[in-house]
């Protein structure tokens, strides 16, 4: 795993859009899988900038999220298809009909191998280690699926780890102090199902791009 640290939160969102933007460029049509949160939030709103500067274009590539609650309808405020419209889709010309996010249907994993496989996938880390809806305990043989979230109490869908680990390339994001702790436990600690971030480390292609309140440490 290659960990790059960063001065702030800009320079790691600015990291990370100039990643996804080099991947499109090389592979226009890029199968892409992508968080929600507040971490990668700067970072959608650099490939915005890209794509008006003419510098990616999205008409070929697929998205597939991580996650999604639920029972929500897809114009919920609290949807995560309506977060993704607001910081990306609305903005970029990514194609409805390339847009994947899981559900009741239980075809998702079908739908990634249609594509060919995640190429790039990028993901978030909770507070508790959980990376999707994988929360602690997790399998790390777990496919897409419903999951109960412990603390909201709430029904959602999540990709699974094992299909987490299928992607070709993987890029973690963390931002900020509250973070450090368990970034420093998933990348540095022992591998485990109680940490499911941990199995990052066994990844051939990781690379965790954090800032410095993240990392623990400045540059």
């Amino acid at each position: 795993m290659r960990v790059l640290v960063t001065p702030d939160y800009r320079n790691l969102s600015q990291t990370a859009a100039a990643l996804v933007v080099k991947a499109v460029q090389a592979k226009p049509d890029l199968t892409l899988g992508l968080p929600t949160g507040a971490t990668p939030i700067g970072m959608y709103e650099e490939l915005v900038r890209s794509f008006r500067g003419g510098q990616c274009d999205f008409a070929l590539v697929h998205t597939f999220n991580l996650d999604e609650f639920a029972g929500l309808s897809a114009d919920h405020p609290g949807s995560y298809r309506e977060y993704m419209r607001v910081h990306l889709f609305e903005h970029v010309n990514i194609r409805k009909d390339h847009v994947h996010f899981p559900d009741a249907t239980g075809d998702y994993e079908e739908e990634i191998r249609n594509a060919g496989g995640i190429d790039l996938l990028i993901l978030g880390i909770g507070m508790n280690g959980h990376i999707a809806f994988n929360e602690p305990g997790s399998s790390f043989q777990s496919r897409t699926r419903e999951v109960v979230l412990m603390e909201r109490k709430q029904r959602a869908f999540t990709m699974g780890i094992a299909t987490i680990l299928e992607a070709r390339r993987i890029v973690l994001l963390a931002s900020g102090a509250a973070k450090a702790g368990v970034v420093h436990r998933a990348l540095h600690g022992p591998v485990s199902e109680l940490m499911p971030a941990s199995i990052l480390q066994t990844h051939p292609n990781v690379i965790a791009i954090l800032d410095e309140d993240a990392a623990g440490h400045p540059l």
